[in-house]
């Protein structure tokens, strides 16, 4: 997020069944360069990066930044998961004044067909709506992505429109804003 207004960052290391949301650390390097140069992990998130450059450019820690949770099992980085504000200038809002908070995630292909994404997502939405309560969440994935758009209805996203971005038609989803009682 480029602005997460009262909240504190980085949070507290969130645990659910299998996994840990926590900040990267250095020993999660090798991860990220493998999770941004995989052909298999970037197929419909455009081209992977080359692993040389990335290998030059990676600061020693990276992706420490707000919003962004590394996804831990068993002491190894297998994804990450992110709570970003999606750009004005791309297609797909809520509101006129866009900004909204939009989830992203990326798991490297091993962890895939676990439920882990799922788990994960799961995590870091209902960490976002204790931290900021009322806010809605979106999502937006191409709609060849099947397992993206399969996650994002189980995760409680629901269509709100379809449009061209990138070459490929998009899905965009909205997760409606959980107000606690009070």
């Amino acid at each position: 997020m480029t602005e997460l207004g009262p909240v504190a960052w980085p949070p507290a290391a969130i645990r659910t069944e299998r996994l840990t949301l926590r900040e990267p650390l250095a020993g999660d390097r090798a991860a990220f360069i493998e999770l941004f140069a995989s052909p298999e992990v970037h197929l419909y998130l455009g081209a992977p990066r080359p692993r040389d450059e990335l290998e030059r450019v990676m600061p020693r820690v990276p992706g420490r930044r707000p919003g962004l949770f590394v996804i831990d099992l068993d002491g190894a980085m297998i994804g990450l998961v992110t709570l970003d504000r999606r750009d004005p200038g791309r297609p797909g809002h809520l509101r006129p004044d866009a900004g909204e908070a939009e989830l992203g995630y990326m798991f490297l292909p091993e962890a895939w067909g676990h439920g882990y994404a799922a788990e994960a997502c799961t995590a870091a939405l209902d960490w976002f709506g204790d931290a900021l309560p009322g806010e809605p969440v979106v999502l937006c994935a191409q709609t060849a992505n099947h397992r993206s758009v399969s996650l994002a209805a189980k995760l409680g996203f629901t269509e709100v429109e379809r449009f061209e971005e990138y070459g490929a038609e998009q899905w965009f989803g909205v997760r409606p804003a959980v107000t606690p009682p009070g």
